[in-house]
């Protein structure tokens, strides 16, 4: 972490007490989405409190051998310039097909119109690039990883 978004972290971290602060499982400083655009679109949308949730293709995980993320987890929010935005605590991890995504998850992604189609076709054309460029296939049935978060600091 550089110093600003050290900074950040512990102007929220101070606010909790030993107990709270001991409970949290991880903390990670990243942008959601790979593009400038997108990046800092989604900091502005979960920082407004629009976008509460985002999803990943389980395959990634799998292929890096990483653990799935855990109810607790702390992500400091970036912009594509690497500056914190905001905190969220991650409040419910669970998976399933992408042909099973509900309506109201995808909505509360709250990228482009907020619509389910309009998240539909995106999520297709991402995970399928996302998914040639890890060497694997994407279809209605691969495997996602479903976050819900909240937005903790600053409130």
């Amino acid at each position: 972490m550089n110093p600003n978004q050290q900074a950040m972290l512990d102007a929220y971290l101070v606010q909790l007490s030993p107990e709270e602060r001991a409970a949290i499982p991880q903390v990670v400083a990243e942008y959601f989405c790979a593009d400038e655009y997108n990046a800092n679109e989604c900091a502005r949308l979960i920082n407004n409190g629009t976008k509460r949730a985002s999803c990943s293709l389980k395959e990634g995980y799998d292929i890096d051998n990483e653990p799935l993320p855990q109810v607790g987890n702390l992500t400091l929010v970036l912009n594509w310039a690497e500056e914190p935005v905001c905190i969220v605590r991650l409040t419910e991890v669970s998976t399933s097909p992408f042909n099973q995504v509900t309506r109201e998850f995808a909505e509360s992604e709250g990228e482009g119109d907020g619509s389910y189609e309009w998240w539909l076709q995106a999520h297709i054309d991402f995970f399928t690039c996302y998914a040639a460029q890890i060497g694997a296939t994407f279809n209605d049935e691969s495997e996602l990883v479903l976050e819900r978060f909240e937005k903790v600091f600053p409130l």
